[in-house]
């Protein structure tokens, strides 16, 4: 399947999609944006910000400029109609492969090379993390759940498959910290 484009026939990368997918439901600032992808996607305000004014120059998107008193004038983006028609475009190609890096990994692999309790102490970090992520989701999965208009059917899946990741990731921290319990 042949890549998607935009610009002098440059591939739009996946943030640029994301981009897109947010600005979809609503306007939003740059800053906004960067905060939002957040959640499913690393970004950088250094990506976000040539990456919009790429995007602005190719038509996926425009911006009005906001004035503020107690601020500096802000650019509040919104998708445009191409925009729309390489998001839809973008949703019909397969997704890559999953990616993933977790530092914590790469610890496991090499623990026979380290002291034993650093291991432990990692495991029961992650465990206290992953807690601690849960009940945030899981508190988060309740207002959006009382919240007019209700979230999306995609916000819901997500919100959903956040918390199986998390509760996958607490259940083998824990299942690993026991395993090195008996070997104590």
């Amino acid at each position: 399947m042949s890549k998607l484009t935009y610009g002098k026939g440059l591939p739009m990368n996946t943030l640029a999609y994301g981009l897109l997918s947010f600005l979809s439901f609503s306007p939003d600032s740059g800053y906004d944006l960067m905060l939002k992808i957040q959640s499913c996607w690393p970004a950088k305000h250094s990506q976000i910000y040539p990456l919009l004014s790429q995007m602005e120059n190719d038509g996926y998107v425009r911006h009005v400029l906001v004035t503020q008193t107690d601020k500096p004038d802000k650019k509040v983006y919104s998708i445009t109609d191409t925009g729309r028609d390489a998001l839809r475009a973008w949703l019909s190609v397969p997704a890559n492969e999953p990616v993933t890096r977790d530092e914590l990994t790469l610890k496991i692999f090499a623990m026979d090379q380290g002291n034993p309790a650093d291991i432990k102490r990692q495991l029961e970090l992650r465990v206290n993390y992953c807690r601690d992520r849960l009940h945030w989701l899981d508190r988060k999965i309740e207002i959006y759940s009382t919240k007019e208009p209700a979230p999306s059917r995609g916000m819901r899946l997500l919100m959903q498959r956040g918390r199986f990741s998390i509760q996958s990731d607490l259940s083998w921290a824990e299942w690993a910290l026991e395993q090195l319990q008996d070997e104590s």
